[in-house]
């Protein structure tokens, strides 16, 4: 493919647009959280708008120990607790989430399944989307019996590989498809994220396929330094980067 773009691990591509006129940056003098989530504002962005990389990831952030919480059925949070479970100082989360609306109570703080929502419409992740993922090894049998995705509004729905001893065979309540199918599958389900369960020496030809058949996002949890076109976003997923992150909070 021409006008490929590298995709490394903890990265995304292709870059964001130069930032443009967002409901955040013109918010970002407003601190505190108050009033109820109740008739709160939401400045939705447009068509043409895109949030800045860096509030979009903390949001991202912001929604995965939301979700956690009313799992476990914490119905309020505090920015304080946020800010415990993410490393996000507090006065970036308040200002992070003032930009938006007002969505808490000053001495109560968030309520949970309201702010769930509305992140998720800032987000623009409201709704199901469909997963292909490609590979039923282990790790691609862990994946798929996981709420890892189930709980974004992601739901995995078509599994793919090329050994023909677990083609035909059901994996988390999906039945594996033949690599032969992927095209008239992807197109059929309507699936828009392809999941790189795959070895890193087969990552690169299997994005090759799934970009082919018209998968615009690609998840990898493999090591492999993919090559994308343009119009496609890729992010690699390493655990060793994860942990990098965690033990320099350890050792500072």
């Amino acid at each position: 493919m021409s006008q490929r773009r590298a995709a490394g691990a903890g990265s995304t591509t292709p870059a964001p647009k130069a930032e443009n006129r967002t409901a955040a940056a013109k918010a970002s003098g407003r601190g505190g959280a108050s009033g109820g989530v109740a008739g709160a504002r939401v400045e939705i962005l447009g068509d043409g708008e895109r949030l800045a990389l860096g509030i979009a990831a903390r949001l991202s952030r912001y929604l995965q120990v939301l979700i956690q919480a009313r799992k476990m059925g914490k119905e309020t949070i505090s920015s304080q607790e946020l800010a415990a479970y993410t490393h996000i100082n507090s006065t970036q989360i308040r200002r992070d989430l003032s930009g938006f609306g007002k969505f808490g109570k000053r001495g109560v703080g968030y309520r949970v399944d309201s702010l769930v929502g509305e992140i998720r419409k800032i987000l623009r992740t409201s709704g199901q989307h469909n997963i292909a993922l490609f590979g039923a090894g282990n790790l691609g049998q862990a994946i798929a019996s996981s709420d890892v995705f189930a709980d974004h509004g992601f739901r995995i729905v078509a599994i793919f590989d090329s050994a023909p001893s677990v083609i035909g065979t059901e994996v988390g309540g999906v039945v594996v498809s033949p690599v032969s199918e992927l095209d008239a599958i992807v197109a059929s389900a309507d699936i828009v994220v392809g999941v790189l369960a795959v070895p890193a020496s087969a990552a690169q030809e299997v994005a090759d396929q799934l970009v082919d058949a018209g998968v615009k996002i690609l998840f990898n949890y493999s090591e492999s330094l993919l090559e994308v076109p343009p119009e496609v976003t890729a992010h690699t997923s390493s655990p060793a980067v994860d942990l990098l992150y965690a033990l320099y909070f350890y050792l500072t």
